[in-house]
Parts: structure tokens; sequence; C-alpha cells
């Protein structure tokens, strides 16, 4: 019914579009630009307005993977440089958090690790609303950051690593296969804010699945079986995410395309300093103020990633 729903406010959308689009096609015979500047005027909003509303209905065209529609859980690991690493990490989930924001979704902090003196060491985020997996897809990698230190005395350039990991939300764990005999839960005291309730009881759950290692922390509910719950749908995303890096590199492997994942594999680079650039590696798409990036303002990112996958899907 979900699916049935989506398919309807799509065609609706379009035959909407296709409706205004032939209203200006022939108002735009009727107008004399020079006797009637108002009517021209009005033509002319109405034309710009329907370019955006194309432009974002090719977008949810290009969204069409098998999880796209998908919510999804988002990962974020500071990688090797200590301090300098956490923060920056922090500061990537500031960004993502309110891309959120400005994108309706909503987000929720399921587990945190706090660095030792600033920053984090990693988080896990649950994103939540149309496309989410679809749209963050395009995030999954290193990041790397270039900038002068604010912990350094000597006020030197540093850069500093994240990785970003991304995985679809099930709605059936069973998709995955993921047997409970194969899944060790811990419950221990959850750590941080949360009040009295959170750090007397056992409620944080830790998941092991044995064969192939993944650990899955949620401690953000107050009872034990809403953990629990969140932690198997996270656990069932990252299997289901594992898969589907197998199928990548197979394709890849038939296609004779040698990919590698690694830390020395950035996919974006934010320059703070000495100059200003946010580049990703993959699409060759620039952006020259790196804090409106920061913000959250990633859709123009997102929008060349997605335009590049379905131009090597058509190649």
């Amino acid at each position: 019914m979900r699916r049935l729903s989506q398919l309807r406010a799509e065609l609706a959308r379009w035959a909407d579009l296709v409706r205004r689009i032939e209203d200006a096609v022939e108002l735009a015979g009727l107008v004399e630009p020079e006797t009637d500047e108002a009517m021209a005027a009005e033509l002319s909003r109405e034309v710009l307005a329907l370019q955006r509303e194309v432009e974002a209905a090719e977008r949810v065209l290009m969204l069409s993977g098998e999880f796209d529609a998908n919510d999804a859980v988002l990962s974020i690991h500071a990688g090797a440089g200590g301090t300098e690493s956490q923060d920056w990490a922090e500061m990537l989930q500031r960004m993502y958090l309110r891309w959120g924001d400005r994108s309706g979704m909503r987000t929720e902090i399921v587990d945190l690790t706090p660095g030792e003196e600033a920053g984090i060491k990693s988080t896990t985020i649950t994103v939540s609303g149309p496309n989410a997996y679809g749209l963050l897809r395009s995030e999954r990698g290193v990041h790397r950051l270039v900038r002068i230190s604010p912990f350094d005395a000597s006020a030197r350039r540093h850069t500093s690593f994240a990785l970003v990991e991304v995985s679809p939300v099930l709605d059936d764990p069973v998709v995955v296969n993921l047997r409970e005999e194969d899944v060790r839960v811990d419950v221990f005291r959850a750590s941080g804010a949360g009040g009295q309730h959170v750090n007397k009881t056992s409620s944080a759950v830790r998941m092991v699945h044995e064969p192939s290692g993944i650990v899955v922390t949620c401690q953000n509910e107050r009872s034990q079986s809403q953990n629990r719950e969140t932690a198997m749908k996270i656990l069932a995303a990252r299997l289901l995410e594992l898969e589907l890096e197998r199928r990548e590199a197979e394709q890849a492997r038939l296609k004779g395309k040698h990919v590698e994942a690694g830390w020395g594999n950035q996919i974006r680079s934010y320059v703070l300093q000495p100059y200003q650039m946010v580049k990703d590696h993959r699409t060759g798409h620039e952006v020259g103020n790196p804090q409106t990036v920061l913000d959250g303002d990633l859709d123009a990112l997102m929008d060349a990633y997605l335009r590049l996958q379905v131009g090597e899907a058509v190649e």
C-alpha cells in the first residue's frame, strides 16, 4: 500500500507538470511582451517555477534503485589522527543532521562514542524520509578535511579523514537471512546524557553478528526492548550493505575495473586552507563555499553523483 501511494503521488505530480507546461505554452502564444508586461512577467515566473519542479522530478526518477526509497542508517568513524579526526567526524555529524533538517528528514542519533578531548570517535544516525537511502548513498566513503588546526598552537595546516557508511533500513530482516542464533546480544548500562533511568538500568544493547563480525550498539531509547528492535534493524541494514558491496565488487571485476575501498581513496575533499573549496573526486563537482556545504547544503553534490550513476548505467 505504501508503494501504491508513492506511485500515485508520482503520477499525479507528472500529470500536473504536463498540464502546467501546456498552459504556459498556450499563454506564450497569446502574450505580446511589448504591450502586456504584467502578463509577460507572470509567464516568466511560471517558466522558472516549472524549470525548478522539472529538475526536482528528474531527481526522483534518478532514485530508482532497489532500496532508494528506504530509510537509512548513517555511521561516521573518525580516522587516524586523534583529536583532529574526531573533531572532523563531529563536523560531519552536524552537516548530516542539518541536511536532514533542510530536507524534511527525521534524524535520530542512536549511538555515539565521544572523543577523549574533543569531537567524536564514531556515531550512528537513523535517517527517515522519502528516498533517504537513495540520496545518502552518495556519501559513502572517506571524507578528507584540510584546514588550519584549531588544536595546534603553531597554527599549522592539518589533513583529517573520516569514514562515512550508509545502509538501507529494511522492513523485514529476513531479506538478508538474519538468524537469531547467529547474533550474540549483550546488555549494559547506557552512558552519557539521558537521566537517572538510563544510567541505573541495563537498557543499552550490543549485538554481535558472529559470522560477519559486525557489531551494533544502541543506547538512545529508555527501554531495552526498544533498543533491541532498533539494533536489529541497524544490524540487518549493515548486512544488506555488505551484500550490496559484494555485488558491486563482483560487477566491477566482471567489467575489468578494479575498485578498492580504503582510507586512501577519499571521495570528497573539504579544503578550508590555503583556499576554500569542496570537491567531489568521483564527479568533479566543485563548490566554492565550503561553509554552505558544512551547514547541510548537499543537494548539488548529491545530484551530480546521481547523474553520474545514471550515465554509468546507460553506458
